[in-house]
């Protein structure tokens, strides 16, 4: 399931608990990450879903249900 592999890795990058991490969490509001953490964790995401993430859509990420639609999206998996 692609939530749950990005709460661990969100977890992991923002040592933050992964219970405290929904589908409605803001990076920066609720997860307190700037614009460097957002770019370290799509990093993280493009290795572990072997994806890339144009430019583009990195600005338009700004919820974790962002990015879970976007990796749903490019890599063809529904959950």
């Amino acid at each position: 399931m692609v939530f749950e592999k990005l709460k661990k890795i969100i977890s992991e990058q923002f040592d933050i608990n992964a219970n405290n991490i929904t589908m409605d969490s803001s990076f920066q509001d609720d997860l307190n990450a700037d614009s460097l953490d957002v770019v370290e964790l799509i990093m993280a995401i493009e290795d572990e879903f072997d994806l890339e993430v144009e430019d583009e859509s990195v600005e338009k990420i700004s919820t974790v249900r962002d990015v879970v639609e976007y990796i749903q999206n490019h890599i063809g998996e529904i959950d």
